[in-house]
């Protein structure tokens, strides 16, 4: 896979970390053909990929940021999913944790749209239009769905991108996972996000960020969202989430879901915890992973 490729594969993720500019290039597809394949478990007509996502506790919708054809495609799946089961939250990496209580209140209606942009820092903290997010937030508020601000602080995995965890004040932990829930031994994950970081060194001369940190800042970003989740879930074990965030926190559950799956367990019962990814684009390259499919469905809008 290409250097180049990853970079698109973190899907601008990373950008508190580095400046990424690139967005996936999608590939046209057809069902059947082996090596793409390997690359799902699944690859369905949208008729058939719907009831199954039905069936889920969460819904991974991985996006490109920047993708408008992706955010219509995530509303489209998310007003799908609702007219068949309303009991529904959704969970987006485009706010952090410490907002929360902005969101409550505009969706109970005691701020405006407008307020909700400048209380949760929207432009600052994420920077992609409004207008992309805009109407899978009104449809939240239009039928009282919770929404979960997933998102670590970017003053944290900023210090832990450049000092590690030590770096950070008492302050600092409020809104993250512990120390010792922030897992960073997955190798194969280690080798696509060093990737990442190897292509930003070569464009930052100079630089003297520390690949150790820099990986470590991505799987606390991934922990603290998985952290949000799981509590949510196991709160709301009936509560259906969809699951709004970058391609680079979804693919082969490397990011999110397995760390949610971990901290789940058998917490819900006898009831089998299942989790759904789908992506909109296919990356021309794909790194391997063996067996292991890049995610469970493919729509393409």
């Amino acid at each position: 896979m290409k250097k180049t490729d990853l970079i698109k594969l973190g899907t601008c993720s990373l950008g508190i970390i580095l400046a990424c500019t690139l967005s996936v290039q999608g590939v046209e597809i057809t069902p059947g053909i082996p090596e793409l394949n390997s690359l799902f478990s699944r690859l369905l007509p949208p008729e058939q990929v719907l009831p199954e996502l039905g069936k889920a506790h969460v819904v991974y919708l991985g996006e490109t940021h920047d993708s408008e054809a992706d955010h219509q495609a995530q509303l489209e799946i998310i007003r799908a999913l609702h007219r068949k089961n309303p009991n529904m939250a959704i969970a987006m990496e485009m706010f952090q944790r410490p907002y929360q209580g902005a969101i409550n209140r505009y969706l109970q209606g005691e701020i405006t749209e407008i307020e909700l942009i400048a209380e949760t820092e929207y432009e600052k903290r994420w920077g992609f239009p409004w207008e992309y997010y805009a109407e899978i937030v009104r449809f939240a508020k239009e039928h009282n769905l919770p929404l979960l601000a997933l998102n670590a602080p970017m003053e944290v995995t900023r210090t832990v991108a450049g000092n590690g965890l030590e770096g950070l004040s008492i302050q600092d932990r409020e809104y993250i996972p512990p120390f010792t829930e922030i897992k960073t031994d997955n190798l194969n994950y280690q080798q696509m996000i060093r990737e990442v970081f190897e292509q930003h060194q070569a464009a930052a001369q100079g630089s003297s960020l520390k690949f150790e940190n820099f990986f470590l800042a991505q799987v606390l970003w991934d922990e603290t969202m998985a952290e949000t989740i799981t509590e949510f879930v196991t709160g709301n074990p009936q509560t259906q989430v969809v699951v709004l965030a970058g391609q680079g926190h979804i693919v082969y559950g490397y990011g999110i879901p397995s760390r949610v799956e971990r901290r789940v367990g058998d917490r819900l019962g006898k009831e089998p915890f299942v989790q759904r990814s789908v992506l909109f684009n296919i990356p021309e390259e794909l790194p391997s992973a063996g067996d292991r499919p890049i995610a469970d469905y493919f729509w393409e809008h």
